[in-house]
């Protein structure tokens, strides 16, 4: 079946209109595709042949442009362990493949060549084996190349050196069995190299140390010998060596400097040419790794082999124990449903500025004056870390969804815990200029009361623009209004109090601002909900300044929300406008929601609040146990900042002098 499948959508290429072929074809092809990636059907239940691909009620994980042509798959971490089938040759306008972080086998087929349009390839942690095709040298547009974590054998393809986007070439945890091509070098984009943890022998290329835009290097665990050229030293920290005992070199830490064979000049003037170095050059018997092991080249040999055999079986331990955390981390209760997940994204992703891999970002070449381009390019996270920090964006990592973005928690490499907003394309300011301008205020905004911003990644192929934040240890606000006394989460007087001096600061600080070159902030979306608090209950306004990178209707959706809420002001029904005094009102607001302990506050009114006695307003979960004067200031505060004249309501500043008042 599976043959007949296939060829009947080349015959319905050839056949039909060009049109009709097309819709059809990738139809067709997409069908034969789930067969060979998932022979149960457990798993991509949504790919159907009576379904439109680019519905964004169907085909899980597909992403079409504006022709109705599918540019995306990201399967990632779904569990899929079939194999890669030469039908992806029939999607010829793919440009992200993310098939990684699943069980597949088999070989990866060289047909896969055929997509040139590709930009992503995303094949790391699963199972499979044989050669990597040579062919994939025809891949023009390849900038990722990301294969690591398999079985493959056999040679690095010389070819690699044709790709003139390449950026990022990952093949560690391997048992590739060859030299290190020199063509590598010849890469002016290579940024990033990994070929640790193989089996692959010879000398480092001199072409490889002098490429223009290499910033790492990963050759560990390998059975590489002879000189390391002198020019990796610009790598630093970049450059990674460790375990190649064959490995000499000047002013590097761990490696002896290399002995001239038969001379008694140790220092011999270099760089030499690649050819020579394996064969005028040995590391002196002194090395540390092991001084018998260069008595003689039989030796030499035999450790070389068993460095071999050890890096493999680290390579398998590793896999193994990796399935072995990704079974239990899928059986757990948390898990979402696919239905669920797969309702996060939409299928009409269109190409999103590419900042992980890319040799620029047109708005920060156009950058402009008043803003540092590097402090900017420090946010950056390329696409690959932060799938690691959520395991391949898991559906067990899927904290939620909104309107216009999903949330994902996630663990950076340094251990620290993080939360990623992934916001698609077509929710993003079309208007790359004020996009990039709505970046650099986000990470200028650095306040103890606003959740900091560690990085962003705007991804082209996956069309989607993420946003990495700290994450924080007891929630948001909103899940400590309306609770019972017996829930355990009731805040205490003095706590709320000082959530509140928190918030104020927050929003002080964002309105101070105004004196900047940024000009004033508005927050726009203050609310329970996007108030964090920390360890220690410190109050950190999330989602500040977001509005600056969002397309106008998803703002504006976010603000009848914002207004179904109770935290918009009554005068923006008139004017349309937003002030700092709009700020200042979703501040009385949430004044009003810890003072009674209650998330709607839409019965509370000046009259009523003055007329009522205390014990009518405050939260009964506090049992009496309040200062009576500072409630009595904090509802009268509440009260004026949410007047329904925006030129009676005070400032920030004032308000903080206000609390400074409630001890």
């Amino acid at each position: 079946m599976y043959m007949l499948k296939l060829l009947l959508t080349f015959f319905l290429t050839w056949t039909f209109s060009p049109s009709l072929s097309t819709s059809m074809t990738e139809l067709d092809t997409l069908m034969a595709i789930r067969d060979s990636l998932d022979p149960e059907n457990n798993v991509l239940i949504s790919w159907t042949l009576h379904s439109d691909p680019c519905s964004s009620a169907s085909f899980e994980g597909v992403a079409c442009n504006d022709k109705g042509l599918v540019t995306n798959i990201s399967l990632q971490g779904k569990g899929l362990s079939g194999m890669i089938p030469e039908a992806l040759a029939g999607l010829k306008s793919l440009s992200g493949l993310y098939l990684h972080f699943n069980a597949l086998n088999g070989i990866l087929p060289k047909d896969i060549a055929t997509l040139t349009e590709l930009t992503d390839l995303y094949l790391n942690v699963n199972n499979l084996s044989g050669d990597i095709p040579h062919e994939i040298g025809n891949m023009s547009n390849l900038q990722v190349l990301q294969l690591c974590y398999n079985k493959f054998t056999g040679s690095i393809p010389t070819e690699l050196g044709s790709l003139k986007k390449l950026s990022v070439v990952a093949l560690q945890y391997n048992q590739l069995n060859s030299a290190i091509p020199a063509s590598l070098g010849e890469v002016e984009t290579l940024t990033r190299l990994d070929l640790s943890f193989n089996n692959l022998f010879g000398p480092i290329p001199v072409t490889l140390a002098n490429a223009p835009k290499l910033e790492s290097l990963d050759i560990r665990n390998n059975s590489l010998s002879g000189h390391v050229p002198t020019a990796l030293r610009r790598l630093k920290d970049g450059f990674q060596y460790m375990n190649n005992p064959g490995l000499c070199g000047t002013e590097f830490s761990h490696l002896d400097s290399c002995k001239l064979v038969n001379s008694s000049d140790p220092v011999r003037p270099e760089p030499y040419e690649p050819g020579d170095i394996s064969t005028k050059f040995e590391p002196k018997p002194e090395n540390c790794c092991s001084k018998r092991a260069w008595k003689s080249s039989k030796i030499g040999v035999v450790f070389a082999v068993i460095g071999a055999i050890v890096a493999s079986t680290v390579a398998g331990m590793f896999l193994l124990l990796w399935h072995r955390r990704k079974q239990k981390i899928g059986s757990s209760d948390n898990r979402l449903s696919a239905n669920q997940t797969k309702q996060v994204w939409q299928k009409n992703v269109t190409p999103l500025i590419s900042l992980e891999y890319s040799n620029g970002w047109d708005p920060l070449a156009k950058g402009g004056s008043g803003y540092s381009q590097e402090v900017l390019e420090s946010f950056m996270f390329n696409l690959e870390e932060v799938e690691r920090a959520t395991n391949g964006f898991s559906e067990v990592n899927l904290l939620g969804k909104g309107n216009f973005s999903a949330v994902y928690r996630g663990v950076l490499r340094d251990g620290s815990a993080v939360t990623i907003k992934c916001i698609a394309k077509t929710s993003c300011n079309s208007d790359e200029a004020k996009f990039l301008k709505g970046l650099k205020i986000l990470t200028s905004l650095r306040h103890e009361n606003l959740v900091r911003l560690r990085g962003f990644c705007c991804s082209k192929s996956r069309g989607e623009c993420l946003l990495i934040y700290e994450s924080l240890s007891n929630g948001n606000l909103l899940q400590y209004l309306d609770v019972k006394r017996n829930s355990g989460r009731v805040l205490e007087w003095s706590t709320r109090v000082f959530i509140l001096r928190g918030i104020a600061k927050g929003i002080g600080y964002l309105h101070r601002k105004k004196g900047s070159k940024h000009g004033v902030v508005l927050h726009q979306n203050i609310s329970a909900e996007n108030t964090l608090l920390d360890a220690r209950y410190n109050a950190l306004l999330a989602d500040s300044g977001l509005h600056k990178l969002l397309a106008d209707d998803v703002v504006f959706s976010a603000l009848k929300a914002s207004a179904a809420m109770g935290y918009l002001p009554p005068e923006y029904a008139k004017t349309g406008r937003l002030t700092e005094k709009s700020d200042v009102y979703a501040f009385g607001v949430i004044a009003f929601q810890l003072l009674t302990g209650k998330c709607d506050i839409s019965r509370l009114n000046c009259q009523w609040v003055e007329s009522a006695s205390l014990k009518d307003i405050v939260d009964e979960n506090l049992e009496g146990v309040f200062s009576e004067s500072e409630a009595t200031k904090l509802g009268r505060l509440a009260m004026l900042c949410m007047h329904e004249s925006p030129h009676l309501r005070p400032s920030m500043d004032n308000v903080m002098i206000e609390l400074g008042d409630i001890q």
